[in-house]
């Protein structure tokens, strides 16, 4: 009897895993997909041509394949209840984030909306601290990063860090800002020479650089507003 053949067996452009890494989700089809979750067939198809006629037996329907019970899947040879089961949860998963709305991302676009995403989380510190918010194009928030945590009256900034972190999250916009204990915004030299080192860093990496700002309790200072990037 010839043995049925796993995923990691077969030819290279027969791999739907490969594929996935290779050229994203969007490029397989659904019986492709549905092939790595079972990773295998039976010894007559492969689990690509396995899914591809249960998919041929739905109306090529994912609707169709999630309504179908575990025994009615079984009765496919090389599908087991594990593989039913398998297929089960990922047609449900599918059915749960369509119902699901999708998050919405925070606009950050002008100062004002930066210092009041971020006092909450710098007003009480006694150290200063520097963040990274990494921006879409849309100034759409994509994540923020905690750069550094320093010392009472200054914390150091590594400028190839910050751009490592926004060539790693596919960042188009950064914005950068850390706070003064003090409770005094107006920036010292230190933060002038930050904030000219950040400009020269985003323009060879054709970033846009938003903003530096400065944060207190209370009040901030923003070298965009004051016309200084």
């Amino acid at each position: 009897m010839t043995d049925k053949l796993t995923i990691k067996q077969w030819n290279e452009a027969d791999m739907p895993r490969e594929k996935f890494e290779r050229l994203g989700a969007e490029a397989l089809s659904n019986s492709e997909l549905l092939a790595i979750l079972i990773g295998s067939g039976n010894t007559k198809e492969s689990a690509v041509d396995l899914m591809k006629r249960v998919m041929n037996d739905c109306g090529n329907n994912l609707n169709t394949l999630g309504k179908k019970s575990i025994a009615e899947l079984c009765e496919y040879e090389g599908i087991g209840p594990a593989k039913a089961i398998t297929i089960l949860a990922a047609c449900e998963l599918g059915k749960r984030r369509q119902l699901e709305k999708a998050e919405e991302r925070l606009d950050l676009g002008s100062a004002v909306a930066i210092y009041e995403h971020m006092h909450p989380l710098m007003q009480d510190l006694d150290v200063e601290e520097a963040w990274v918010l990494l921006m879409n194009r849309n100034f759409k928030l994509i994540k923020k990063v905690r750069i550094s945590h320093g010392g009472i009256s200054e914390t150091a900034v590594d400028v190839r860090v910050i751009m490592k972190h926004a060539i790693m999250n596919n960042a188009t916009v950064i914005a950068l800002c850390h706070n003064h204990p003090s409770n005094n915004p107006r920036p010292s030299g230190d933060d002038d020479r930050l904030t000219k080192r950040m400009k020269e860093a985003c323009q060879l990496m054709r970033i846009f650089f938003l903003d530096h700002l400065i944060i207190t309790d209370g009040r901030y200072y923003s070298y965009h507003e004051e016309g200084k990037i």
